[in-house]
């Protein structure tokens, strides 16, 4: 089973556990596909919602790329405290490994006050790579 890397800021808990595809990846191609499952969980007292969110993708040459964009899987989830929210995304890299971090910009819809919650750095590997980077 996938390890989960776990992050928690002020009482809004971000869990990810990653999967290789071989499926849909073509290493002779340089071609390497990674499903994310991310559950983010308000253990808090207020309801957030996520507005936005940031990703820092680096590859094993160190190449980063910065996803910015609204909402996550074309939703802007409100999570009431108590409550969570599921969703599964991939990403591609041309290199057999990789990591991935970064932050969900969430909002008190009561008090308009922005939280920005970390998104624990989580390992990208394949059984391509040769020895473990990470």
């Amino acid at each position: 089973m996938a390890e989960e890397y776990t992050a928690v800021t002020e009482g809004v808990r971000v869990s990810v556990r990653s999967f290789y595809l071989e499926d849909q990846s073509e290493p002779d191609q340089g071609h390497f596909v990674w499903a994310y499952r991310v559950r983010i969980a308000n253990e808090g007292a207020r309801p957030l919602q996520l507005l936005r969110r940031t990703w820092h993708i680096t590859d094993a040459r160190g190449r980063v790329q910065r996803v910015h964009g609204a909402g996550v899987v074309g939703e802007q989830p409100l999570l009431a405290p108590g409550e969570s929210f599921e969703y599964t995304s991939g990403t591609p890299l041309d290199t057999p490994s990789g990591f991935m971090a970064g932050t969900y910009h969430m909002v008190d819809p009561g008090s308009g006050e922005a939280l920005d919650v970390t998104i624990p750095p989580f390992s990208l590997d394949s059984p391509h790579q040769a020895g473990g980077v990470h």
